[in-house]
């Protein structure tokens, strides 16, 4: 091995392995100098200059270095935090193209940059020991005759996973996979999934990610993920076969896997900050290869701007990360084969100078980038900043996690008097936020619970976090749960009390799953999932949030009603509407492709949308109001159905809608238990208090 480079190349940026030798390159415009770093299997490091220096990208190209070599760089340059730089050559860094990473993040002061709380000084000890190592990578991989399954964003249904939650206890999987991509790619965790009917897997992140120091002096981890640290490297502590590039090999056998099952794969990515946290924070990647191009900073250059609530922000104004965020998209496209991305906190990446911006690069190069603007995306439209929360505000291509929809949901089963107004746009696609430039329903994705906030059994059963795990004397975490205990707070033996919890998870998953819009179910939410109350539970690694799979009675129930849900939404194409609704008649005999009814059986009034008092609400859908054709022009036209959701605690006599509506009712799905059976139109109903029936309108 030559201890000197041969000039290599530019681009592409990153480790680039020919079968000869692997060429390195690295962005640092501050940059006086960068050294390559390899580490050969007993520690041992050998630094090799990168002395050729083209567009501010290092280069250098050294043969015989080929697909499992670990290495990091050292970068010198000024140490001057009042100017944004803080280079420190005693620090080993991280590839920001490193396709894996290897090894631990171990807290000790050589981490740092600089002295805690004194950054005027930067620190001397090596920091080789304790961090991560990039790895090279050979990206070959027998793909066969993979292909994505394309669901239409109306026929999607998205399951949000943790690949280590959704598999480390489940009795099916082997336990040596349990916990890893191929524990998720076996065929007993894909059963479930094509069992319950979901269509997309939404991954919470696994872009390698590192603990953040906080956690770390409680003895904790970061189990979620959102502190990235790599955006090619897949996280190596999922993989079971090992991580000298071995993750790259099984993430793409597990996507290949789900593929085959016909489910999509989508990755929750967090390219607003990163794992190096704010001025204190350590020193990875970024802050020493050039801190100042990476990250947005205060005016004084010393502190970081944090729209994120995680110290720092990336600064996706600058060409260079822009550049970064984009070549890391397509890499997950292209060569690992995902089909969409969710953006956490995306309204981070579309600020300008200060305010989130619509027309910001980052939208520009997404929507004319021919790999990326054609998977699925998905924005959180919202950061902590000022002005950051921006539902319904992002441009046309971009589908929103609905928060609108969430809180409406979440306050209506709770009781809380709002009237049904709200309600009935977010049963109806959301019109309100999504009709005006141009999207169609499914540009609202739909939730009510989510990784972030109670689980839908917790939603039922606690009014209050219960945090104190997190070792943070419950601070952290929201108090804007919009959760209702049913009267107890926390587990109970009083059979009255569990019969009202089972029966409200069965009414917010009916909600959800038969709204217009593309649903997104929270991993475990289908079989009872509790988290103890933890609202915030992104630092238990155990079994608070690891699915249990030990199935009762009442988790049986829930899991069946949502596999017919499921079965009802992909059956009738009433329930997913590639248009919005326009109220209009259907056909001469008066009824409309959408209607709304109250207890009386007559469409609401005026008078009745806007008075809060109303908790019982009638949907009413007509199958042959259906706009959009089929893929050959042909008219789609389906069953009529009416959904009745009485959020009152009070049993209340319902009367069905006459004819024309229909001239009877079969009841499919009824949360009660109560009403089972054929009705005549006309007739009146009993309606159990705080209940969902689903009827099928017959003519």
């Amino acid at each position: 091995m030559t201890e000197r480079a041969w000039p290599g190349r530019p681009f592409p940026l990153g480790a680039t392995w020919d079968g000869e030798g692997t060429n390195f390159s690295l962005f640092s415009m501050g940059a006086e100098g960068v050294d390559l770093c390899l580490f050969d299997d007993r520690g041992h490091e050998t630094r090799v200059p990168l002395e050729e220096s083209t567009y501010h990208v290092w280069h250098g190209f050294l043969p015989q270095i080929g697909p499992g070599q670990r290495y990091g760089y050292r970068v010198r340059g000024p140490f001057a935090p009042a100017e944004g730089h803080r280079f420190n050559d005693h620090k080993l860094l991280v590839d920001p193209y490193a396709r894996a990473i290897e090894g631990d993040f171990r807290l000790d002061p050589a981490v740092f940059g600089s002295a805690r709380g004194r950054d005027d000084h930067p620190t001397v000890k090596d920091s080789a020991p304790y961090v991560p190592k990039s790895v090279v990578v050979h990206d070959a991989f027998p793909w066969g005759d993979d292909h994505r399954p394309d669901h239409a964003w109306s026929d999607t249904v998205i399951y949000e996973v943790h690949v280590k939650g959704f598999t480390k206890q489940h009795p099916g999987i082997p336990e040596h996979l349990r916990g890893t991509y191929a524990g998720l790619a076996h065929p007993a965790a894909i059963a479930h999934l094509q069992h319950l009917g979901v269509t997309a897997v939404e991954l919470l992140p696994v872009h390698h990610f590192v603990s953040e120091p906080h956690l770390l002096r409680r003895g904790l981890t970061n189990y979620w993920g959102y502190n990235s640290l790599g955006y090619f490297a897949p996280h190596a502590a999922y993989a079971s076969a090992g991580s000298r590039g071995q993750q790259v090999g099984e993430f793409k056998a597990m996507v290949r896997a789900l593929h085959t099952a016909g489910i999509e794969v989508l990755l929750d990515v967090v390219y607003n900050h990163t794992a190096e946290g704010g001025m204190d924070g350590p020193m990875l990647s970024f802050r020493g290869i050039d801190n100042a191009r990476y990250y947005r900073l205060e005016d004084d250059n010393r502190h970081y701007r944090d729209y994120t609530g995680c110290g720092n922000t990336l600064d996706a104004r600058n060409p260079h990360v822009l550049q970064l965020l984009m070549d890391s998209l397509r890499y997950w496209v292209t060569e690992m084969h995902v089909d969409g991305f969710r953006f956490d906190l995306a309204s981070a990446l579309a600020r300008s100078m200060h305010d989130v911006d619509k027309l910001s690069a980052f939208f520009d190069v997404i929507q004319q980038d021919p790999v990326v603007s054609s998977v699925k995306l998905i924005a959180e439209p919202w950061d902590v900043g000022e002005g950051g929360y921006q539902v319904g505000e992002f441009p046309p291509l971009w589908t929103e996690w609905n928060g609108k929809y969430r809180d409406t949901v979440r306050d209506v089963w709770r009781g809380h008097e709002g009237g049904v107004r709200e309600l009935a746009y977010r049963l109806s696609g959301s019109s309100d936020l999504y009709q005006d430039d141009g999207r169609r329903p499914y540009a609202s994705i739909n939730f009510v619970t989510a990784h972030d906030g109670f689980t839908l059994r917790d939603l039922t059963t606690y009014s209050s976090k219960l945090n104190e795990a997190n070792g943070e004397d419950n601070r952290d975490g929201t108090d804007d749960n919009r959760g209702w205990n049913c009267g107890v707070e926390g587990e109970t033996s009083d059979p009255a009390v569990n019969e009202l919890r089972l029966r409200q998870a069965k009414n917010l998953l009916t909600t959800l799953l038969l709204s217009t819009g593309v649903p997104m179910l929270t991993m475990g939410d289908e079989i009872r999932r509790t988290q103890r109350g933890n609202n915030n539970a992104y630092c238990q690694d155990n079994e608070i949030s690891w699915v249990d799979w030990h199935v009762g009675r009442d988790q049986q129930e829930v899991y069946d009603l949502a596999r017919l849900l499921l079965s009802l939404r992909r059956e009738h194409p009433v329930f997913r509407q590639k248009a919005f609704f326009s109220g209009a008649d259907v056909d001469a005999d008066g009824v409309k492709d959408i209607a709304w009814f109250g207890l009386a059986g007559t469409e609401l009034t005026d008078a009745e949308w806007f008075d809060t008092s109303v908790t019982t609400l009638c949907m009413y859908l007509d199958g042959r109001g259906i706009k959009t054709r089929g893929p050959r022009g042909e008219r789609v036209v389906d069953d009529s159905f009416l959904v009745v959701l009485h959020m009152g605690a009070d049993d209340v006599e319902l009367q069905l809608p006459a004819e024309p509506w229909a001239t009877s009712y079969d009841v499919v799905v009824d949360t009660a238990g109560s009403a089972w059976g054929t009705h005549d139109a006309g007739k009146r109903l009993t309606m159990t208090g705080r209940s969902v029936l689903v009827l099928r309108a017959e003519r």
